[in-house]
């Protein structure tokens, strides 16, 4: 266990931190969302603070993976985030955020997460020194 959790430690420390990459989600085209679906509906994950302020995903029901790591969905440079951070799940029309065992943990909307919990369209996720939220 112990070297388990050294091995987490050193690969969050020296994980890189040079370039900025962001993997886009796929959105199939042709699929028209009822008017009122479309707005109580997250269909996108768009950045409001840190580094990549302004990046936006758009959303496929696949998970969102959100760390430092090279295969992250959201690939961080913050310092403060761990190799795999946290991820954005789908379940039905809902999206839940949890903490992937990071070392600085993940707040939403300033309560620090601690199982998966429900993320309202347009509530801050903070990791690190970067905020996330969805959008419709």
């Amino acid at each position: 266990f112990i070297w388990s959790v050294l091995r987490i430690l050193r690969t969050d420390i020296y994980a890189p931190t040079g370039a900025v990459m962001v993997r886009r989600g796929l959105m199939s085209r042709g699929t028209l969302l009822p008017s009122r679906q479309r707005r109580d509906t997250a269909r996108y994950l768009v950045v409001t603070e840190g580094a990549l302020v302004g990046a936006r995903i758009t959303l496929s029901g696949q998970p969102v993976l959100i760390g430092r790591a090279d295969d992250s969905t959201l690939v961080l440079t913050d310092d403060y985030a761990s190799t795999r951070h946290a991820r954005l799940s789908q379940r039905g029309t809902e999206w839940y955020v949890e903490d992937l065992g990071s070392t600085n943990g993940t707040y939403l909307d300033r309560a620090k997460v601690t199982t998966a919990v429900r993320v309202p369209i347009g509530t801050p996720v903070r990791i690190g020194k970067t905020v996330i939220e969805l959008r419709p």
